[in-house]
């Protein structure tokens, strides 16, 4: 079932629980994985900015990778980084735009978002809803961004 990543700074409140949740999800060998999520603060009004991956339909990381370890998952839609064909050339950190494609140094790894295989844990645990995980309903449109 194809589903849509929906983030509402407006509801965001700070709180941070997506970048624990994000974290506890993608632990190694009980050491917390680095968070793919980071809110950022807007600078007024209390406004926080969850960045995530936008998963981008032309997406410049899959573009920059040398060895194709970026390919987009069929069932979810997410690009996922298949880490056992990954060097560590870091290309896809450098041509992110947004500063999602991420390097974990405790586990010496690449990281970027993968919507948890189709149930992303930020969304899971989000206590203000404002990252939500929902079904395409009829076919997708382009959104302008």
């Amino acid at each position: 079932m194809k589903a849509r990543f929906i983030v509402s700074p407006v509801l965001c409140i700070g709180c941070r629980t997506c970048e624990l949740a994000c974290a506890f999800a993608h632990a190694i060998d009980g050491k917390l994985g680095k968070s793919r999520i980071y809110p950022i603060d807007g600078g007024f009004k209390e406004l926080w900015v969850p960045v995530t991956c936008l998963q981008c339909e032309e997406a410049a990381c899959v573009k920059s990778c040398l060895v194709n370890a970026l390919q987009r998952n069929p069932e979810t839609g997410a690009v996922e980084l298949n880490q056992e064909k990954c060097v560590k050339c870091m290309a896809c950190v450098a041509a992110c735009p947004f500063g999602c494609s991420l390097l974990d140094e405790q586990h010496e790894l690449v990281v970027k978002c993968d919507l948890c295989g189709g149930d992303p844990a930020c969304a899971r645990f989000c206590p203000t809803k404002a990252l939500e995980y929902k079904p395409i309903k009829g076919s997708p449109k382009k959104i302008a961004v």
